[in-house]
């Protein structure tokens, strides 16, 4: 990942309600939401919804299908999984404990698929 993207990744995430709809999208697994319950399970408004989604999804972080009548959004975990090892990349600096704990869980996210 470039620093550009990390830091347009990372910006679209600078907002609490914006992290929530990520991290509800990343919980909801492959599948994803309709927009309807986003806004139902966050109680947000969804004009407010739809803009929180159009900068996520500008970052590449949530990607959309239509569905019938709906549209279902999920969380792109490729360009997670670019971000969080961009931030990692260079991590701990000779001593490897430090990014221990994090490589952990790196390491169980992939076994499980759910990251």
């Amino acid at each position: 990942m470039e620093t550009k993207s990390a830091i347009a990744s990372l910006s679209a995430l600078a907002l609490e309600s914006r992290l929530a709809v990520f991290r509800l999208l990343v919980q909801a697994g492959p599948e994803g939401l309709p927009a309807g319950e986003l806004a139902r399970r966050l109680d947000i408004l969804p004009n407010t919804l739809s803009a929180n989604l159009n900068v996520l999804n500008h970052a590449g972080l949530v990607a959309s299908r239509r569905d019938g009548r709906s549209i279902i959004y999920t969380a792109d975990y490729d360009t997670m999984r670019e971000l969080l090892a961009f931030l990692m990349e260079d991590c701990c600096g000779g001593a490897p404990e430090i990014c221990a704990p994090l490589a952990l869980v790196a390491s169980q996210c992939r076994e499980a698929a759910s990251c």
